[in-house]
């Protein structure tokens, strides 16, 4: 799997977009499959799903790229390797799928709960592409608090941390629903290994509000002579850190009463097919892209040094 444009690439590092297989053709399928054909790192290969009828086929073959109702049995039987495969099924799938995909080498890319790959949160554990060749993205409500978690007991001493994410009951999934208790499990093993805080908890609310109000995760702590000061400024880096790869995220308040913080944040998605309010969707699938797009510099650098050798 060559990676580099011919001599010109290996002269200049130019990058050749590595090839990539999405299964699931859900609305967190249907935006991936939008984000990686926006990369120029990324080439979607295969769009793979059940239904031959359901609208994630058809959009992922209006934008080019090939389909099949086939799932799993499309990535294993295809003509040629893929560098990076997303699954954006289910945690109970997932299972499965990684046993099945592990023989075949390529980069696998989990957006389910299952906590089975390495977790990642791109600005808490860096964009240096992992180790290795399974990578959780833990959950929505993960990848929103992590970072804010993580530089509250960096700076603090934390002795309590809670995370509570709503998302809007229209964007919410059937596998996002069949996988409530795997979601809360891994956001909460997330939020107290990034943390360093043994004392944690995750809540996950489904709102039937209408209109749909947008992703909001609120980050709960208990840190003992904390000043409001050093917090505010805590927070806003490392929001900003998020914003500078998800520019819908943003803390929208921050307080601190005695030795209680509490920290709001809100999501707005930048999509050309989800809602606004699907910031839960967009801030995972932006997070899966940096990691591919990471794998495919990687790629190139390894293609590099092969060549000059």
């Amino acid at each position: 799997m060559t990676v580099l444009d011919g001599a010109a690439g290996a002269g200049t590092g130019r990058v050749r977009p590595v090839s990539v297989a999405v299964i699931g053709t859900g609305a967190i399928g249907q935006d991936l499959v939008a984000k990686v054909h926006r990369s120029a790192l990324l080439t979607c290969d295969l769009v793979a799903g059940r239904n031959p009828g359901s609208a994630g086929l058809r959009h992922a073959a209006a934008l080019g790229s090939p389909t099949s109702a086939d799932g799993i049995d499309a990535v294993l039987g295809a003509p040629r390797a893929f560098d990076v495969v997303f699954d954006a099924t289910s945690a109970m799938a997932h299972a499965e799928h990684w046993r099945l995909l592990e023989p075949l080498g390529a980069l696998v890319i989990d957006m389910t709960p299952s906590r089975i790959g390495q977790m990642v949160v791109p600005t808490v554990t860096g964009l240096q592409p992992p180790a290795v060749r399974n990578v959780n993205l833990i959950s929505c409500g993960g990848q929103a608090s992590v970072p804010i978690a993580h530089a509250l007991a960096q700076r603090f001493d934390v002795e309590y941390i809670e995370v509570v994410s709503t998302v809007a009951s229209t964007i919410a999934g059937r596998a996002t629903r069949l996988n409530l208790d795997e979601y809360v499990t891994t956001t909460q093993h997330a939020v107290t290994s990034f943390s360093g805080v043994g004392d944690t908890k995750a809540v996950l609310n489904i709102s039937p509000a209408v209109p749909p109000a947008p992703f909001r995760t609120a980050v709960h702590a208990i840190a003992p002579g904390a000043d409001a000061e050093g917090v505010r400024a805590v927070v806003a880096a490392a929001a900003e850190r998020v914003r500078a790869a998800q520019p819908g995220y943003r803390a929208v308040a921050c307080s601190v009463n005695g030795d209680r913080i509490t920290v709001s944040l809100e999501v707005v998605a930048d999509s050309e097919v989800l809602p606004p309010y699907a910031g839960n969707l967009d801030i995972i699938n932006s997070a899966a892209v940096m990691v591919a797009e990471q794998h495919a510099v990687r790629l190139s650098a390894a293609a590099r040094t092969g060549a000059g050798r």
